[in-house]
């Protein structure tokens, strides 16, 4: 198993590279924001890998981040979804939004990637909702993704009354976008409860 690469940039076309290690070129599959995140041809790179087996193919496809390897992974085990429609989805949505989606079952931004329809949306969304939780998001997405002041404080409230974390986050965003970003925390566990329930 290939669980990274470190070497050089040798081209690039519009959904893979070549990585060069020790003379070795690897032909990498990878989605369009991984392709952009690698830098130009000729300079050192670092890229996570996942090897792809089947009965007639070996192919190695590439991620920018781990997060962006988590959730291919996830996504890949979604019945319908294969590593053509993952990394189109993964072009489409960084981690981070792909948490969000995911967390307020928000199919229609899933269905922004090419090659996803309604349906096969809808499916993402439900089955990953429980599974998604278990993504730890590195900094720079945390930060983006992870409330703070009276949202944090209200989404841990959502936990200590036992909503997944999933689920806490996607009903405190929905009530702070509705109250504004000076609204308490008590108003904001009164919202996101209602929201919650619904």
């Amino acid at each position: 198993m290939i669980a990274y690469l470190k070497g050089i940039l040798a081209s690039t076309n519009a959904d893979s590279a070549v990585i060069e290690v020790s003379g070795v070129g690897y032909l990498v599959g990878a989605s369009s924001r991984t392709l952009a995140a690698l830098g130009p041809v000729g300079e050192a790179v670092h890229i996570h890998t996942e090897m792809l087996v089947g009965e007639d193919f070996q192919r190695l496809v590439g991620f920018a981040s781990a997060d962006e390897r988590d959730w291919f992974r996830l996504l890949t085990g979604v019945q319908g979804v294969g590593a053509r429609v993952a990394l189109a989805i993964l072009s489409a949505l960084e981690p981070a939004e792909l948490n969000r989606a995911v967390a307020a079952q928000d199919k229609a931004m899933v269905a922004r990637a090419n090659g996803v329809g309604p349906k096969l949306a809808e499916r993402i969304v439900r089955e990953l909702k429980d599974k998604a939780g278990g993504i730890v998001l590195g900094p720079a997405a945390a930060a983006q993704a992870m409330p703070v002041g009276a949202a944090a404080d209200a989404v841990s409230a959502l936990l200590n009354l036992g909503f997944r974390p999933a689920e806490a986050s996607a009903a405190v965003a929905a009530a702070e976008e509705e109250l504004g970003a000076g609204a308490t925390l008590d108003a904001l566990v009164r919202l996101a409860l209602r929201k919650a329930a619904k």
